[in-house]
């Protein structure tokens, strides 16, 4: 089917109890690998390119990718700019083809960071196009810029963000990390159990690759309707490509690294599904 935009699924989620699994995908494999999985369970899913993925493949490039892989797909297929650093970028992926955007002025102070968040907000309002902005900042290593030190998400102040800027997704911060954990993650869940008492839109995890099975769900439980994952499919996909040279190192066939690649993602994400609850939830 053609590509959809978050806007229902993830309020389906948030009506469901559920969480809409979101894949960061770098080439083609990954796309292929993270559509299978949702074919194979029947759920819906975002795939999500991160700002240094277009640079090095373009917005248009990845739009064409995963359009062609959801029009031969029998689920909803949702394509979503993830961590959009400007404007500009936001403008050129909407205007590429992707189906949501997030504007992050995470690293903004308060205010400038709702003004440039209800830029974004309003065109893509005016386009019916949903938007995802942030709040608290995640800490750990996103691409290949560190991030600052974490800063848990207000409550207060995210009820306020929500209302003037108009987004219709938020990504909050409650001890999460970009990247794998170094030592085991300590989550503030009874602070997401706030914002979920104020917030009434769909809330966003951010840095889940390493996270435990049981923290994805209990914030699941909490009121997360949409979890990411990056770093960990990223992994997935190196592990199958270093073991085809294992296996023989004479293989001179990307087709040959790249089916090992898809098989691992594709596990990896069906996993990642089941425990985000959104397997079986597509129509």
């Amino acid at each position: 089917m053609p590509l959809v935009t978050s806007k229902e699924m993830l309020l389906k989620a948030q009506k469901g109890g559920y969480a809409v699994g979101a894949f960061n995908a770098e080439n083609m494999e990954m796309v292929k690998a993270i559509i299978q999985a949702a074919e194979e369970l029947k759920a819906p899913v975002m795939i999500q390119t991160t700002p240094s993925t277009v640079k090095y493949g373009t917005v248009e490039t990845y739009a064409a990718i995963v359009a062609a892989e959801a029009a031969k797909a029998s689920v909803p297929v949702c394509l979503h700019l993830d961590h959009g650093s400007s404007f500009e970028l936001a403008m050129q992926a909407m205007h590429a083809g992707y189906t949501s955007v997030m504007i992050d002025g995470s690293k903004l102070d308060f205010e400038d960071n709702i003004r440039e968040t209800r830029r974004v907000a309003d065109v893509a309002a005016a386009l019916d196009i949903p938007c995802e902005a942030e709040l608290g900042k995640v800490g750990g290593k996103e691409d290949d810029l560190e991030a600052e030190a974490d800063t848990n998400t207000d409550p207060q102040e995210a009820k306020e963000f929500v209302e003037r800027t108009g987004v219709t997704s938020l990504a909050v911060a409650i001890g999460t990390a970009h990247g794998f954990y170094v030592g085991t993650p300590v989550l503030d869940k009874e602070r997401l159990s706030e914002i979920r008492e104020v917030v009434d839109i769909p809330l966003v995890l951010h840095g889940a690759s390493g996270l435990s099975d049981k923290d994805v769900s209990d914030c699941v439980k909490r009121g997360i309707c949409k979890v990411n994952f990056a770093t960990e499919l990223r992994a997935a996909y190196s592990r199958a490509v270093k073991e085809t040279f294992a296996e023989n190192e004479n293989t001179i066939d990307p087709k040959a690294c790249g089916k090992k690649a898809i098989q691992a993602v594709k596990e990896l994400v069906e996993a990642r599904m089941k425990v985000c609850g959104c397997d079986g939830k597509a129509e």
